[in-house]
Parts: C-alpha cells; structure tokens; sequence
C-alpha cells in the first residue's frame, strides 16, 4: 500500500463528505477510493470512518488522522517544492479557489493562456465567495478581494479593484439621486454579505475627506451577481466591484453615483500557505496572475 496515497485519499474523503466526491478530486473511481481506505483501516487496525447508507462520520481516530495527515501531506508537498525548485515545466493539480463571480468574469478569461504556457499543470478549480481554509480544505492558493488584507495572511498583492455605487435610473426616478454618502442612509440598499467593511461604507472626496456612513439594507445577498441583477430591476443602491458592473454602467443599466467620493480601492490578492516552500506551479500561477490581470489594471 502506498500510505502517502492512502492518507491523500482518506483526506480527500473527509474534506468532501463522501467517496463520490473524493473520486472526483483525485480522478478516480468510487470503489478505488473505498479500497484505499478500506486498506489504511487494515494498516492502522481502525476503524476511521462511520458509514450508513445516507451519511458518512468520521471516527475519534480518524479525526486524529485526518489532523496529522494533513500536516504530513503538507510536508511532503513542501519537500517535492524544494526538491522541483528548478522544474521548468511543472505537472500535478493546482488547486484553486476564487470568488464566483472574478473567476467567471476575470480568471476564465486568462486561463487558457496558463494552460498554453503550462500544459502539464491541471486546474482544480472551487468558485466560492467564502473564506475556505486553505489548509483543510486542500487548496494551494486562494485568491480573495479585500481591504484590508488580515496581516497573519501570506499573500501577494495582485491588482486594484474599483469599488462603484450604482444603481438603476428607474430606482432613481423614483426614490432620487443621492448626493453625498450621508443620503445613503435613507435608501433601499442591496448589500454583498461578505463585504470586509460590511455594512459601514467609508468614502473620501478629493481633498481627502473621510466620511463612513451605516447603512441598512433590505437584502443582504453572498453573490455579487445576484445584487447586480436586483439593482438592473430598480430594487436599490449597490456597491460592486467594477468587474460585475462596468458593462452595466456602460450600457446605461446602471448609473455610477456619488462621483465625487469614492471608495478607497478593494485589493485583489493571492494567499497562499508557505512563504519559505511555496511550490515553482503555486509561483507560476501567481506570477502569471500578476503579468495578465495585473498589468491589464494597472500594476
């Protein structure tokens, strides 16, 4: 039995609640992910996992393995990055988690050069606006738009994101156009659940300026999209990175609002586990996110 392989998949098991999905991960069938923990069972003499015919738990010991192979696999990954340091041509899965939104509308636009620069490299790629643990999740890097960044993080700096109010002229037709951010608080507001700032919405105008406002919405929603299409309908005022919002501004679904203050910018960044063993296709893929978006913004 190869026990790396076997933890690998035991892990890829619990992270993903059930053989199916680990299969899926590891590019493999069901009844191969059952025998290689069936196997680590009969190597351990434990039982590691409590399986019905409708859920799957794991064990007391196979909670204690699941801590430590994590920590074990993270070893090894970092043992074969310092080994491949020269590696021209890096191979394995890359694990990517990204905001559902960026990665429709930014990151699938730059994916298809990565996989033509690298095409040994394959994509595991989870659109989520959650914060995930990159550890017990399994993912080598996670790209995430803040302001600002948790300092305990280990992250690289992409590129500026442009924050904008808008909203619908059919709202503002009705309710009125707002002035100055203070208005804010007597508007129907749509706001993105996981917004750093979350619903104190700081502004500075052009001499510098600082003015934060509460404001109070009837909806809070974790997509992005969904609010864009709520404020298109006339529901209320939203603050969107430009990505979702700036081919509605330009069509004239969407009216920018207060113009004259603006948002200090939100950040795109990649976070990523090790400083001191970050793998060459972790780095690749960072660099190549910094050469693509980030000279696209600006950078």
């Amino acid at each position: 039995m190869d026990l790396i392989y076997a933890m690998r998949t035991f892990v890829a098991v619990v992270d993903g609640g059930s053989f199916t999905a680990a299969a899926e991960r590891l590019d493999t069938s069901g009844a191969a992910v059952s025998r290689q923990v069936a196997a680590l069972e009969d190597h351990l003499g434990a039982r590691l996992l409590h399986r019905t015919t409708r859920r799957l738990s794991v064990s007391e010991p196979g909670q204690v393995l699941y801590e430590r192979a994590l920590q074990i696999l993270g070893d090894v990954a970092d043992t074969e990055a310092m080994v491949g340091q020269h590696s021209a041509m890096p191979s394995g899965v890359l694990r990517i988690s990204a905001p559902l939104s960026f990665g429709i509308s930014e990151l699938a636009g730059v994916l298809p050069g990565f996989r033509e620069r690298y095409p040994n490299l394959r994509l595991d790629i989870g659109l989520t606006d959650r914060i995930v643990d990159l550890a017990h999740e399994g993912m080598d890097v996670a790209l995430r738009i803040v302001r600002p960044l948790n300092q305990s993080l280990i992250a690289r700096r992409i590129a500026a994101i442009e924050m904008m109010v808008c909203a619908a002229p059919s709202y503002l037709e009705r309710r009125g156009m707002p002035q100055a951010p203070a208005d804010l608080e007597h508007h129907e507001v749509l706001s993105y659940s996981y917004l750093s700032c979350g619903d104190n919405w700081t502004f500075r105008d052009a001499g510098g300026a600082e003015v934060t406002v509460r404001v109070r919405p009837w909806v809070h929603a974790t997509n992005g999209d969904l609010l864009r299409e709520l404020a298109i309908a006339g529901c209320g005022i939203i603050i969107q990175p430009d990505f979702i919002v700036a081919r509605d501004i330009a069509a004239g679904r969407l009216t920018p609002l207060l113009q004259v203050w603006r948002m200090d910018d939100f950040h795109l960044y990649a976070v990523y586990l090790s400083r001191k063993f970050l793998s060459p296709k972790v780095r690749l893929f960072i660099d190549y996110l910094a050469e693509t978006i980030g000279k696209a913004r600006g950078q």
